[in-house]
């Protein structure tokens, strides 16, 4: 089921928190709404399942305007944060509570719950209350109930924030096994970028009630459209160094840098955001950066660098574990000059 939004506007009371947004989202992919605290994605994600009332613009279900349908109307299902399990209930009728208030008869139930408990791994789970279970098992359970009803629409609100590190990853590989072997249409809501960039078809990165750039994982982040999203994606982050085109080349504090060959021209003293990744310094590349490490962070297979090139001027550098450089070190890398990401004074992409 494809998902569009056209011209959705939400406010509440006098404030407009997202104004004409547009998007949408191919049927039977998964899309990540991705950004920072309070930038419109979980506004968003209740507005298209009906929890927020829209103030304009449309809703499509296909070719179906839900815009003001009810939620329960919509056939959707919702995943939350917090699980939202009935503690009371079992297992089995936490996941047949939505098909028992539709009115499936009892055989049917049986069926469709035993079904997706076990697409998502939980069959011996069944007769347990929500206080026996674990986190992750917790989650499965919520899963499998937004799924038991063959939703058109799958949507996650921040689904595995309050599960710890070993937990997201199991998670994450299960969510999206189940969206794919389903082949659901499914919008995941996340602040981290290591979930939307692992589970998802695409992202849409979202800032201030506005995307900024819709992209699979891989485009957004070899070509960000601006500052924004460059320095969003990307762990260890991108340094961002800010300084002047001078004679084709990037000047800052007293030290020239390359500049990607189709900027060559640049006039002299347009300001200029360089953006260098870790994977771009120090592995391969056409020209050598001399510098002093100034900071080793061991990360098992990898270890991070920083080098510092000038006064204020540090470059990152990853690379695979290295026992022949230590701190203090003086260091000559090659920087990789066609992956470096310029932008502009209004932090465009050049």
């Amino acid at each position: 089921m494809q998902v569009t939004l056209k011209d959705f506007t939400k406010a509440f009371d006098d404030l407009v928190v997202i104004d004409k947004m547009n998007l949408t989202v191919k049927d039977g992919e998964m899309l990540a709404l991705l950004g920072p605290s309070g930038c419109g994605k979980s506004t968003t994600l209740f507005a298209i399942c009906g929890i927020h009332r829209i103030n304009g613009g449309q809703i499509l279900f296909g070719d179906r305007d839900v815009g003001e349908l009810p939620s329960q109307k919509r056939n959707v299902g919702v995943v939350f944060q917090n699980y939202a399990l009935y503690p009371h209930l079992t297992v089995f009728d936490n996941i047949a509570f939505p098909l028992s208030v539709r009115g499936d008869s009892e055989q049917a139930i049986d069926r469709d719950v035993r079904a997706m408990a076990a697409l998502t791994h939980i069959e011996d789970l069944l007769h347990r209350r929500p206080s026996q279970l674990s986190g992750g098992q917790q989650q499965r359970v919520a899963l499998a109930r937004a799924l038991v009803r063959k939703p058109d629409v799958l949507l996650l609100d921040e689904p595995l924030a309050n599960l710890d590190a070993k937990l997201r990853l199991e998670m994450r590989s299960e969510i999206r096994r189940i969206q794919l072997e389903t082949g659901i249409t499914a919008i995941l809501v996340t602040h981290d970028q290591v979930e939307a960039m692992s589970m998802c078809d695409r992202i849409a990165i979202m800032n201030k009630g506005e995307i900024l750039q819709v992209a699979t994982p891989t485009e957004m982040y070899r070509a960000p459209v601006n500052k924004f999203v460059a320095g969003f994606l990307g762990n260890p982050p991108i340094v961002m160094l800010e300084g002047k085109a001078e004679a084709g080349r990037f000047a800052i504090n007293g030290v020239s840098l390359p500049l990607p060959a189709r900027l060559a021209s640049t006039p002299e003293g347009t300001s200029i955001s360089l953006g260098i990744r870790p994977e771009h310094f120090g592995r391969e590349g056409a020209e050598a950066i001399s510098g002093v490490v100034s900071f080793v962070e061991p990360q098992g297979r990898e270890t991070l660098f920083d080098v510092t090139i000038a006064q204020g001027v540090v470059l990152r550098s990853i690379q695979p574990v290295r026992s022949d450089i230590a701190l203090g070190s003086s260091v000559s890398w090659v920087l990789d000059t066609e992956h470096l990401l310029p932008f502009d004074a209004n932090g465009q992409v050049l």
